[in-house]
């Protein structure tokens, strides 16, 4: 590496020497900067994971317009609407098509293993387009069956011999809520932090899940605009004829906005993957400064001499900073090495798509590479004050 450097920075690597020549202090700082790496990476991916498992059924819906209450925070807590609101959205120019859509959670314990799922349940009308995803809706119909379910296939311990027997025999029995539902179909959707996976069922069947709900109380509606209209004035439009303000109008991309906000700013989660992307960098930190003030000490006497003959601070920074760098990229590899594996094995154990997206290890590269100078800077202090005499 010493010659690489040469040609790279056009003189001797000073600050790589100092850092070679004690092995154990370097084996000590890269393993810091590696620790640091990997809690910033679980961090930065559970994060992740949180904002895009949240969202991953508000992106599936086919909407341009989704009505919600006023009180709107997330799909969690949404509290039901009128329905009446649905058929006034109707009237407005524009406005093409109007789906109500149920939503609930709901327990289901297998009796085969005793582990207990939490469905998110999701009510629809089997006629109507309601999703995205292509393999999902090619199977609505079989709702129109009473008491039939889609099942999502990634809900988090969910056992490959119900999806063999749904695709064998057509259907899977399982009871809850004092009801049986027939498992005709699988799809893929995924798990989220507060739900373990979705149900899809029929409007009809989810009233009669959920006896306290009303057919006149959709948790939303799924507006569709005409072609070249613009869904954000509509949007407006609409929540302008509703005097009453119980009824919001959002477009799809609000809608998801509002949900990604709510679990980064007002959940507790959100606050405490955030606050351990901060612990890590204060970790490295504080044991990057710690490697290179010990060192700027030791040499403290070949510093003066240099510091005597003529050569100003910013030498000396330059060096330390030098050391600050090298220290990043060593750790840097291994922390994205070992980050990898773990979110391997996190993504296995939880259900949650935890995975490395391209952008990542360029700003964890670029945030250690900030916080080893950072850690340089400030160990260069007595350096650069002090009178040459004085560091002999």
């Amino acid at each position: 590496m010493t010659p690489f450097l040469t040609r790279l920075m056009g003189r001797l690597p000073i600050g790589w020497l100092q850092l070679k020549h004690n092995r154990t202090r370097l084996l000590a700082a890269v393993g810091g900067v590696t620790f640091a790496n990997v809690l910033i990476f679980m961090q930065l991916g559970f994060m992740n994971a949180l904002f895009e498992t949240s969202v991953i059924t508000h992106r599936n819906l086919v909407a341009d317009i989704v009505l919600v209450s006023s009180d709107f925070r997330s799909l969690r807590e949404a509290n039901p609407l009128p329905r009446t609101r649905m058929y006034q959205a109707m009237a407005i120019p524009g406005v093409t098509e109007a789906t109500p859509v149920f939503m609930s959670t709901m327990m289901w314990t297998d009796p085969a293993t005793g582990d207990t799922t939490n469905f998110r349940v999701i009510g629809i009308v089997p006629s109507g387009e309601v999703f995205l995803d292509e393999k999902l809706q090619q199977q609505v119909p079989l709702l129109r069956e009473p008491d039939s379910a889609i099942v999502d296939r990634r809900t988090r311990d969910f056992r490959r011999e119900i999806e063999t027997v749904i695709q064998e025999q057509g259907e899977y029995l399982i009871e809850s809520s004092g009801r049986q539902l027939s498992l005709r179909g699988v799809f893929s959707h995924g798990a989220s932090f507060d739900v373990d996976g979705l149900l899809i069922v029929s409007e009809q069947t989810f009233l009669s899940l959920f006896p306290k709900r009303a057919a006149g109380t959709p948790t939303v509606v799924l507006l569709k605009c005409a072609s070249g209209t613009d869904p954000l004035a509509i949007a407006r439009q609409i929540d302008q004829h509703f005097p009453e303000r119980d009824v919001l109008a959002l477009t799809k991309q609000e809608f998801i906005d509002a949900e990604q906000n709510y679990q980064s700013r007002q959940t507790p989660i959100g606050f405490v993957f955030g606050f351990g992307v901060a612990i890590g960098v204060i970790v490295g930190l504080v044991m990057v400064y710690q490697v290179l003030s010990t060192d700027v000490q030791d040499h403290l006497a070949e510093y003066a001499t240099l510091k005597a003959i003529g050569y100003s601070p910013r030498y000396f920074l330059g060096i330390v900073f030098e050391e600050a760098v090298c220290l990043a990229t060593l750790g840097f590899v291994p922390g994205l090495c070992v980050s990898l594996v773990l979110y391997a094995v996190a993504a296995r154990a939880t259900a949650l798509p935890i995975a490395m997206t391209w952008s990542r290890p360029l700003f964890v590269l670029l945030l250690t590479a900030v916080m080893c100078v950072i850690s340089g800077a400030v160990a260069t202090r007595r350096l650069n004050s002090a009178d040459p005499a004085d560091l002999f």
